[in-house]
Parts: structure tokens; sequence; C-alpha cells
């Protein structure tokens, strides 16, 4: 590559990244991304840092056919979290499942391995990693795509409905569809917000 390349490619990832924002999964319809683009997302969450090459992170990909039982798992973590939960609230659990083309569970393996010298902060800067290579592979195929999580994580019906070992949590959803209405971009910090000179 020359440094023209370079230079264009670096220019190409900026304006990539500062274009990126959070999208709720209620704005992300169809069509989602084709299996060789779901293909390129997996690829992309391969490149993340993994220190000890122990990849301490895996996915659970959603297929159509598992939303329903997904939702009867949003479902019941509602009633373990409140037993007298309204129908309607077990409704609007349950229709989660159904938003967004794609979608796939985050999950961390924060101990348990052979690897203790490898801290669970060091294991979950690896699956953000991973997290934000596949925004940005979203971003670049012309997606909209956001992480989403909640009280609905250390449930004991969605544990078992992914099959999580003990030593593995649910962070987080990934969510990729075609942007349904934009919203205007938020006002980003600027370096010296958060960057100091030592």
């Amino acid at each position: 590559m020359t440094l023209a390349e370079q230079i264009e490619a670096a220019e190409l990832v900026c304006e990539l990244v500062s274009r990126r924002q959070q999208v709720s999964p209620k704005r992300l319809v169809a069509p989602g991304p084709t299996p060789k683009q779901i293909d390129q997302l997996w690829k992309a969450a391969a490149q993340a840092p993994d220190h000890g090459l122990i990849r301490p992170w895996r996915f659970v990909q959603v297929s159509d056919a598992a939303r329903d039982e997904l939702g009867s798992a949003f479902e019941q973590a509602l009633l373990e979290r409140d037993p007298a939960a309204t129908q309607m609230q077990r409704e609007d659990a349950r229709a989660k499942a159904a938003r967004a083309p794609f979608l796939a569970l985050a999950v961390s393996r924060l101990e348990g391995d052979d690897h203790a010298e490898i801290p669970a902060t060091e294991r979950l800067v690896s699956l953000g990693c991973a997290l934000q290579n596949m925004l940005l592979m979203a971003q670049a195929q012309g997606f909209g795509a956001g992480l989403v999580s909640g009280q609905a994580m250390d449930a004991v019906a969605l544990r078992t409905l992914f099959g999580l070992s003990s030593h593995e949590k649910a962070v987080c959803f990934i969510v990729i569809g075609t942007v349904l209405k934009a919203k205007a971009s938020r006002v980003r910090p600027t370096a010296a917000d958060f960057v100091k000179l030592l």
C-alpha cells in the first residue's frame, strides 16, 4: 500500500467511525445483512485483541425460527423480576425478540479456564473490541447497529435458552438492520474532555 493509499484509507476509517451511532432495535427493519455480510461481521469480530489467544467471548446468533423462544425467555425474565407483571408488560417483553433483522447475544467468559493471569477487565475489553469491530463493519455495509442489554441478561430463562455455563455472562445483544428513521447525531466529546497529558 502506498503512502497516498494509506492516507486515503485512514481518512475513510475516520469518516466511518465519526458517522457511527447507536441505533435502537425499534428503528431497525429489514433488509438486514445477507449471509455473506454476516460472515464479514464475524470476521471483523475475530480481529479483536486477544491476550493469550484464549478468545474469552463468543456470540450466539438468534435465527428467525428461535425468535418465539427468545420472546418466551424475555417474558419469563420479566416474571422472575416481577411476578405481578401485567399482560401488556408481558407482551411488550415478548415483542423485544422480534426487533431488528440481525440479533446476536455477546457472551463473555471472565474465569473458569487455565488462564487466571488474564483478568476479567481485559477479557471484557477484548469482547468490547469485537463488538466495536462488528458495529463499524455494519456501518461500512450501510446498516444501522446498536448494543442492547437490560435486566433480562442475568435471568435464568435467558441463561438456559443460550446454554450459558456458570463461568459465562450474557453481556449484551448486538442488533443490526436498515435504519427506519435516522436521528440527529449527538454532540461528541473532544479530546480535551477525556485526555490528560502526564
